[in-house]
């Protein structure tokens, strides 16, 4: 067997062979349309090859021609692999540059089967023996094919196509240094093939063709960068193998549950410590809905409302939820995922942790009921201020009823008595029994332990109520408190008794903080804020509040008063936080100061 046929055949199974090699690595991986591409170039090289060597062997200027004009369909092929490699491996290019070169090459192709024997050439009319490579193979002499310039110019548009993605790649990112080179060297032996069938075709130059010489060399640099790609992947796979191991060490340690959800197949692949928190078997099948029954009936609707979310937000989902034990209790649990999307914007993948807050929740149920108490208690307390005031408020209907009922009894007496009269004392009855209750209603509202009610609130209403409850303590201590309600106040939502703890609370602060002084006023707003809020101020003119105090007036505990336990305005700042809003305090100009707090508008 002569050399020229070893080589060539050899070309023919190198490239077949690492198309076999990359052609599965494909099928695996349907996105990776480099390798795609790869394998199409190899192909074609094979192709070439095979064209090729019946040039060089052919018998009959007709064989000749005939090899001739089908090797253009392989490099036809093989420059839509050139281009299909470049776009997709650097992602980058200009795609209507290799639009263009694929559109010019067709063209050649169709002229290559319609004008003359062949792209290359019109009429060729004899073969001649040349020595190559210690053979004799065979080169044409004819007339050359005027549309060859048309393929040649193809070839041409390649090359600008493969610098110009080659430089984009370098300006886009400078790691990408190792992907520029190969493709400069694709694009340097590109120009060297145009160039060698320039001098054979139009220097006249007798020499056989070479064309899968260098077109292996291009499938070489093509498999050299694939093959350095995946050895580079292996080597991530290794690290990310200790990764998830380390991971899986550091989620055991927390006491965290992972989870994998293919969603197009609705598998979930979970941790065992996942499967524990859900009350899974080590071996049961996982899927979305199969979780969804294992989560507490009240918590679906949410849950699903956040896995409808994840598939169109890619941000981070978090989403507390309670699964029944066996035992009958309830686990709390925390997730937190996001949902990996393909190319096309599906969703593909949702990856997350799960872990069990069952102690933190029953640590804040527990806090919240505290600071129930705490809350009572401070009413409780504010009650006990206003007992002597509030026990004299009742005391007035009470010793009038009396009154009035013994007027009635001597008017009954009467052996004609005046029945008018004895009406109008009955209506006074029924008043100020109605004053009283009143009063005790009032004080059974504020001192009833329950829960938070958040309302719709009536201000003025609630502002009577409290006025009513202190405007007994307010006399006795001749203080005056003045009620200012502005127009067009915004609604707002919250627990009515609370809010009438913390003005209570405030008017109190403000009737103690005036003592002895001879301005003895309080001044109660309720406004729109700058920014449309609810804003609520009591200004009194005591003596103010020291500087060195102001921050450390809201602290539990803290107080500047002899008999004072300091729980007050700490409770009352809790309140209004809780309500969204914020409690402040600062001095007047003219002397006192005044508490300040503001409720966000109701929605």
């Amino acid at each position: 067997m002569s050399q020229v046929t070893v080589i060539w055949s050899m070309v023919v199974a190198a490239c077949l062979t690492l198309a076999a090699i990359h052609f599965p690595v494909w099928w695996r991986n349907r996105d990776a349309l480099a390798t795609l591409s790869f394998v199409v170039a190899a192909v074609a090289t094979a192709g070439i090859a095979f064209c090729e060597l019946f040039m060089l062997r052919a018998t009959t200027p007709a064989a000749y021609a005939t090899a001739a004009r089908w090797v253009h369909v392989p490099v036809a092929v093989l420059l839509v692999g050139l281009c299909g490699f470049a776009y997709h491996y650097l992602d980058a290019g200009r795609r209507w540059l290799a639009i263009t070169a694929i559109g010019m090459r067709l063209v050649s192709l169709m002229i290559n089967f319609s004008v003359g024997e062949n792209l290359n050439w019109r009429v060729i009319r004899e073969l001649r023996d040349v020595p190559f490579l210690g053979d004799i193979v065979k080169v044409p002499l004819g007339d050359l094919n005027p549309w060859m310039a048309v393929g040649q110019l193809a070839v041409i548009v390649l090359v600008v196509f493969l610098a110009d993605a080659a430089l984009t790649a370098r300006r886009r990112a400078s790691e990408a240094r190792g992907i520029v080179v190969v493709v400069g060297i694709l694009t340097l032996l590109s120009l060297s093939a145009v160039g060698t069938a320039i001098v054979v075709s139009w220097g006249g130059l007798q020499a056989p063709s070479v064309l899968a010489l260098n077109c292996l060399g291009i499938v070489a640099l093509m498999a050299y960068a694939l093959s350095s790609d995946l050895l580079r992947y292996r080597q991530l796979v290794l690290e990310l193998s200790e990764r998830e191991q380390e991971a899986a060490l550091a989620a055991e340690a927390a006491n965290l549950g992972t989870f994998s959800r293919h969603i197009p197949g609705d598998v979930i692949d979970a941790s065992d410590a996942w499967r524990k928190l859900f009350g899974f078997a080590p071996d049961e099948a996982l899927s979305l809905r199969v979780m969804m029954q294992k989560v507490h009936v009240d918590d679906r609707a949410s849950l699903a409302e956040s896995q409808a979310r994840s598939m169109r937000d890619p941000a981070t989902q978090h989403v507390e939820f309670r699964v029944p034990r066996a035992d009958g209790r309830i686990r709390w649990i925390s997730a937190i995922g996001r949902v990996e999307f393909d190319n096309r914007g599906r969703p593909l993948r949702s990856r997350g942790v799960c872990i069990d807050i069952t102690a933190r929740k029953l640590a804040e149920q527990e806090m919240h009921q505290l600071r129930q108490d705490i809350v009572h208690v401070g009413r409780v307390s504010v009650m006990g201020q206003l007992a002597s005031a509030l026990a004299h408020e009742i005391n007035q209907p009470l010793s009038a009823i009396l009154r009035n009922a013994e007027a009635a009894a001597l008017f009954m007496q009467d052996p004609s008595p005046d029945l008018a009269e004895i009406t109008a004392i009955l209506e006074d009855i029924r008043k100020d029994d109605q004053r009283a209750g009143a009063v005790i209603d009032r004080m059974r509202t504020l001192l009833r332990r329950r829960e938070v009610e958040m309302k719709p609130l009536d201000v003025p209403q609630m502002l009577d109520d409290v006025a009513t409850l202190l405007r007994p303590d307010a006399a006795a201590r001749h203080i005056a408190i003045e009620i200012e309600i502005g127009g067009d106040l915004p609604t707002v939502q919250g627990d009515r008794v609370q809010l009438q703890q913390v003005l209570l609370n405030l008017i109190l602060n403000a009737m103690d903080a005036i003592g002895g002084r001879e301005r003895r006023r309080i001044a109660v707003r309720v406004q729109r804020d700058a920014a449309g809020r609810l804003e609520a101020s009591v200004a009194d003119s005591g003596t103010g509040v020291d500087l060195d105090h102001v921050e450390r007036v809201f602290e539990p505990f803290f107080t500047t008063k002899a008999s004072g336990i300091g729980m007050g305005l700490s409770i009352s700042r809790g309140i209004v936080e809780a309500h969204g809003g914020e409690l402040r305090v600062g001095n007047n100009t003219e002397g006192g100061a005044t508490f300040r707090f503001v409720l966000p508008v109701a929605g």
